[in-house]
């Protein structure tokens, strides 16, 4: 058993109380996904602004207890993502913050790309996006068809194509796009794109769940990155690439997991709560559930301590987490609405929104397809023990 010492206690009590603070926006968030800018000064929002953000350049963490935290630890990720997750997920991804390209900004910028990126986010609440999958070749690095070309100056490269399902690009400043620049696993490069250039534009979808977090299409028509705004420029061709991007959604992995635990757990806990006289039946159910839900959990913190440790099975243990969190989140919401019997989602949209956004954590980061090819890999491989 993976247990949590003080420091991450102290993170995971913190956690909790702040997700409580932003549950009963849930619901208003989903009718509204502006919302969220009249909340940036709630303490959960803050936090997630500002995580993660290496510790070096962020001189001002959150503190707790005596202790600082940057959000760029592994446990430290997953223990905070299933607290917010389990009062609502939509809000958390809603929140400004690197997000997704802080990852990738920290694992392949230079210094000065990651003090440009970083201290932009330090200077106000920002939203920022990554865009990697595209329409018809979903998120399959080596079939981008986004492309970079060379102006006429020889220096300045110029992004055209189009993204889809992309998290908060209507509401971002600046991102990272994955493009291509000649045929081959080589010719694709990460880029750091603003949203204020001429040639961006973003639409959000209409979306059955995860709406705060306006999942969107994105286009760019020929967009200015400035020479300097080519992430990895200082490594090799082959770390830059889909190596990077590799190595990038290894560390993303777990704690895309520890969101679809956290769904899991806020269905189970809503049916704690609001199912106080159960059957014997019922009871055991419910019993499995919680079982079921603390087998994720350990899956999900023995994933985080690979990347903390940078054990060479991160990879696969993080697919295998992702692919059973996903799994649990759809399983354990249907299974929580039963308990309520026929209307339960009309008369509990909050269970009800717990139900649709669970769907949306098959498709976050790979679904479970292609997780469990990369489980296989693993096992074929040596690097995973069976059991």
């Amino acid at each position: 058993m993976i247990e949590l010492d003080d420091r991450l206690s102290a993170l995971r009590d913190h956690a909790r109380e702040w997700a409580g603070e932003l549950r009963p926006l849930a619901l208003e968030l989903e009718r509204d996904p502006e919302l969220i800018h009249k909340h940036l000064e709630l303490p959960g929002v803050s936090f997630l602004a500002r995580t993660p953000i290496p510790a070096e350049y962020n001189p001002d963490p959150v503190t707790i207890g005596g202790h600082r935290f940057h959000g760029t630890g592994g446990l430290e990720r997953v223990t905070f993502c299933e607290e917010f997750a389990a009062a609502d997920v939509g809000m958390l991804l809603a929140a400004p913050g690197p997000s997704l390209s802080g990852v990738f900004v920290a694992l392949l910028g230079d210094e000065a790309q990651k003090e440009w990126f970083f201290g932009r986010l330090l200077e106000r609440p920002t939203w920022t996006f990554f865009a990697l999958t595209e329409p018809d070749r979903g998120s399959d690095a080596a079939a981008l068809t986004s492309a970079l070309t060379t102006a006429p100056d020889g220096e300045t490269l110029l992004l055209s194509g189009t993204k889809r399902f992309i998290g908060n690009a209507a509401r971002a400043d600046l991102g990272v796009v994955f493009a291509r620049t000649r045929p081959g696993p080589l010719g694709v490069i990460a880029v750091l794109a603003e949203t204020r250039d001429p040639g961006f534009s973003a639409t959000p979808f209409p979306t059955v769940g995860l709406r705060g977090n306006q999942v969107s299409e994105v286009s760019f028509d020929r967009v200015e990155i400035p020479a300097d705004r080519v992430l990895g420029r200082h490594l090799s061709p082959t770390r830059r690439g889909l190596a990077g991007a590799v190595a990038g959604f290894n560390r993303l992995r777990p704690g895309v997991a520890a969101l679809g635990l956290g769904v899991a757990r806020g269905a189970y806990e809503y049916v704690r709560e609001h199912r106080r006289a159960l059957t014997g039946d019922e009871r055991d159910r419910l019993d499995r559930l919680g079982r079921r839900i603390e087998g994720v959990r350990q899956l999900v913190r023995r994933a985080a301590l690979a990347l903390d440790h940078d054990d060479p099975s991160l990879g696969h243990l993080a697919s295998a987490a992702k692919a059973r969190a996903a799994r649990l989140a759809e399983e354990t919401t249907l299974e929580a609405v039963g308990f309520f019997g026929a209307g339960a989602r009309l008369e509990h949209p909050l269970l009800d929104k717990f139900v649709r956004d669970a769907r949306g954590t098959e498709y976050m980061e790979g679904t479970r397809n292609i997780q469990w090819l990369n489980v296989f890999q693993g096992l074929s491989q040596g690097r995973l023990r069976h059991g």
